[in-house]
């Protein structure tokens, strides 16, 4: 068998109480034979029924026993058969032994492996386990399970186990399910295993590992505490995401008695003169360059490897911190996970010591890491200490990548705490929303979590995977639905929406939701009615435009809209001297518009800009830059004898703003109803 390459053995039950289980069981096992045709076409699988009226095995042929176990298919490397196969299981009419499908794997393994092969065998059971195994001739159940467990190790073979748990009946016997969980269990004790219980379709999908994929290690060496204190490590990815499957160009050109062509495309790229296009510039003949204001500095692959920073491989401590000053949200890219270098006691002991003390005290590593020789960047992260409470399991540290000054983005949004009163929900409302988050938890008090990430699929890769499947076998098929399997990770669940329909309906009620309607017409051609008066039918209109209409990327407040172009403005966050910008814009607007009026008749325009500052000014805490605006127009009328624009803001109840308003405010209630009450300075 070639290396690196899997040997599976499916050891699947098809007894009557799994007869509901077995679609999503088909679609599983499917699944896991689709990914190896496309990662892994070279494994080897093969599948064992228990439970069938038959039997079909080489041990009951050979020893007697083992009834009701039947080898559906042997050990060979993946193709479509077995895909067709997987999709239609037979039903089987008999309770089976899931120790006799163990063994019967086992042998085949071994006869067809024997010692070779070892780590890269494995065993995956599929069952409910409600029906007993049989009774030993001698001794117990247990030491019939450790005996087997023990072989297996010794040969090499791993094994999962999935056991899948849906509403069960009455008929069910709670003490042999509950004595089949404790036999199962031991397997991981004594070897390599591992037993998963699922609940769900969707956690099925999850709990196999369709795509097998071996540990690589991204550093070996010390971890630098000092000069003088060290500790070997292993670093290993923890978590990464899974990349869509690359999809190469191919061509159906080659002629078909050619049976080794490949028929991949390739490409080839060509430089040629701007002058002379038929002159192709050779690679020695070209140069990168970089922008640099309006010149073009060209360099040099030898100053650019010059100027490349190459840091010696190492992983040095830098020192500790309070965990709490490392926040969630600066975690960036995978996780590695640290652990002691395999077989040194010394490291172990070393890493188990400095993790419980970090634990102890609450403390986390901040590492200076370059995984390899030649690696043209430094990597600075936090070390967590990951404790362990099984035995069997050593002790270990996470890392995570934090980001430097230029990968984080400063946003400036203003706190709901500080907005005004009468925008922050009241207690009905807040109950409302209490209740609703409480009913979609999807982790409620006393039962198991939904949609757990161990155990669940990524469904645009399952889809995917699933069509192409469906076009190997019929190439003009069209795009198959979403499965109902999928969909439950995708779509909220049905059962929990429909019994929450009345939390739902209280959350509706307690806040006004209003339609957004979609702009049918464009920008420009309502700008154009507006400015010509008209509709479609000759008819005079007045349209309505919103800041919706306009780019939100304004620059200045313009004539046509300033109120719109300033909450456009106030709403940027690329840039935070945008606010300020729009802020000085709308006081030199509404200081012109008053400048400009002629017996009041800009006053009521300019009061609809004070407005529009005023509460964008309360929006972004920007409350004293409202309040000095307001006591400079106060001056700026009495200088320019606009009293009746004071008294016009007075009978309209414009204030300053106060510290209920916005808590960055330094004025109470009563000086701001008493600011345009006092009396106006006199000017000679």
């Amino acid at each position: 068998m070639a290396r690196n390459k899997e040997a599976l053995l499916l050891l699947l039950d098809v007894g009557p109480s799994m007869h509901n289980l077995l679609p999503e069981i088909e679609k599983l096992c499917s699944m896991l034979v689709q990914k190896k045709l496309i990662f892994s076409k070279y494994d080897e699988v093969g599948v064992v029924l228990y439970g069938t009226r038959e039997t079909n095995n080489d041990l009951t042929n050979e020893v007697g026993g083992y009834e009701h176990v039947t080898v559906l298919r042997d050990i060979k490397v993946v193709d479509g058969d077995l895909i067709e196969a997987l999709q239609q299981l037979p039903r089987g009419t008999v309770d089976g032994d899931f120790l006799d499908a163990i063994v019967v794997g086992m042998d085949m393994l071994i006869k067809k492996y024997g010692e070779t092969n070892k780590g890269k065998k494995r065993l995956c059971l599929i069952t409910n386990a409600v029906c007993p195994i049989k009774d030993p001739y001698e001794g117990t159940k247990e030491d019939q399970i450790r005996t087997v467990a023990l072989q297996m190790s010794a040969h090499g073979m791993r094994m999962e186990c999935i056991v899948v748990r849906g509403k069960m009946t009455g008929d069910v016997n709670k003490r042999t399910m509950e004595e089949n969980d404790h036999l199962l269990n031991i397997f991981p004790t004594k070897g390599s295993a591992n037993v998963a219980c699922v609940d769900s379709p969707t956690s099925l999908l999850g709990a196999l590992r369709t795509r097998s994929i071996s540990p690589v290690t991204i550093f070996r060496g010390d971890l630098e505490l000092s000069p003088k204190l060290r500790i070997k490590v292993w670093v290993y990815k923890k978590t990464a995401e899974e990349k869509f499957p690359v999809l190469k160009k191919y061509s159906d050109k080659a002629p078909p008695t050619a049976n080794f062509a490949t028929h991949e495309v390739k490409i080839d790229f060509e430089y040629r003169n701007v002058e002379d296009p038929k002159k192709v510039v050779p690679p020695e003949q070209r140069i990168k360059g970089y922008r640099y204001g309006p010149q073009i500095i060209p360099i040099s692959s030898a100053e650019l490897d010059a100027v490349k920073f190459k840091p010696e491989k190492s992983v040095k401590l830098l020192g500790f911190t309070d965990a709490s000053n490392i926040l969630r949200h600066y975690y960036m890219k995978d996780v590695n996970i640290f652990i002691a270098e395999p077989g040194n006691s010394k490291a172990s002991l070393s890493v188990s010591a400095l993790a419980r003390a970090m634990t102890e005290m609450n403390k986390v590593a901040i590492l200076r890491c370059v995984w390899r020789q030649g690696q043209g960047s430094v990597v600075v992260g936090v070390l967590t200490p990951n404790i362990s409470h099984k035995d069997t399991i050593p002790d270990s540290f996470y890392f995570n990548v934090l980001p430097f000054a230029e990968d984080v983005r400063e946003f400036q949004f203003p706190s709901f705490q500080n907005l005004p009163l009468p925008w922050q929900p009241n207690e009905q409302q807040q109950k409302a929303a209490d209740n609703l988050v409480e009913i979609l938890d999807l982790a409620p008090y006393g039962k198991g979590e939904a949609l757990q990430p161990d155990f669940t699929p990524n469904p645009v890769l399952e889809r995917f995977y699933r069509s192409v499947e469906l076009k190997s076998k019929q190439p003009d098929a069209p795009v198959p639905p979403l499965d109902e399997t999928l969909k439950k990770i995708t779509e909220p669940d049905p059962d929990l929406i429909t019994q929450s329909k009345f939390v739902i309906e209280e959350f509706r009620r307690q806040f006004e939701l209003k339609e957004n309607p979609k702009l049918k017409k464009s920008t420009r051609r309502i700008m154009r009615e507006k400015l010509s008066g008209s509709d479609d039918e000759g008819g005079t209109v007045e349209p309505k435009l919103d800041a919706q209409m306009f780019n939100s990327n304004v620059e200045g407040i313009g004539n046509l809209t300033p109120v719109q172009d300033f909450e456009a403005m106030m709403s940027r966050r690329d840039n935070p001297d945008w606010i300020n910008k729009a802020i000085n814009g709308m006081k030199s607007k509404i200081f012109n518009l008053l400048e400009d009026s002629y017996e009041g008749d800009t006053y009521q325009k300019a009061l609809e800009y004070i407005v529009a500052l005023r509460k964008g000014c309360i929006l972004e805490q920007e409350p004293k830059l409202f309040n000095d605006f307001l006591g400079d127009l106060v001056k700026f009328c009495s200088e320019k004898y606009l009293k009746g624009f004071i008294e016009f803001l007075a009978s309209k109840e414009i204030t300053l703003i106060t510290k209920k308003e916005a808590i960055d405010s330094d004025v109470t209630e009563d000086e701001g109803r008493a600011f345009m009450a006092k009396p106006e300075p006199k000017t000679e």
